[in-house]
């Protein structure tokens, strides 16, 4: 059982930035693959980013490539989700996900692990 846990979100500006973190336990974090997805009200979860277990490989969503950056520190079982220039159309939950069977996927079903989200809201 991997437990995981994201912080960081909040209310910004348009044009601003927020880093979202997530901790997750367990001693093989290092070789799981981290995703980010969100969910705005009345629509699906959709893929934000994911990073391999040694952060050699990245990809992201078009809608968020060259404004947010995912990036993990495995010292300390943690990955972040920079975001910059912030629109309104970012607002959503927030939610890392694990997936322990070492797959690169952007789907969400694909993940095993999920944390409880942060909400972040983008005001115009």
């Amino acid at each position: 059982q991997v437990q995981v846990a994201e912080s960081g979100g909040g209310l910004v500006q348009a044009g601003g930035s927020l880093r979202l973190s997530c901790a997750a336990s367990g001693r093989s974090f290092s070789r799981y693959t981290m995703g980010w997805f969100r969910q705005a009200p009345g629509k699906e979860r959709e893929f934000v980013a994911v990073i391999s277990w040694s952060g050699s490989t990245l990809y992201y969503a078009d809608s968020v490539k060259g404004r947010f950056t995912i990036s993990r520190d495995n010292a300390k079982n943690t990955v972040y989700l920079q975001m910059n220039s912030l629109k309104p159309e970012d607002t959503a939950v927030y939610y890392c996900a694990v997936d322990v069977q070492h797959g690169f996927a952007t789907t969400p079903s694909s993940y095993d692990y999920w944390g409880q989200g942060t909400q972040v809201t983008v005001s115009s």
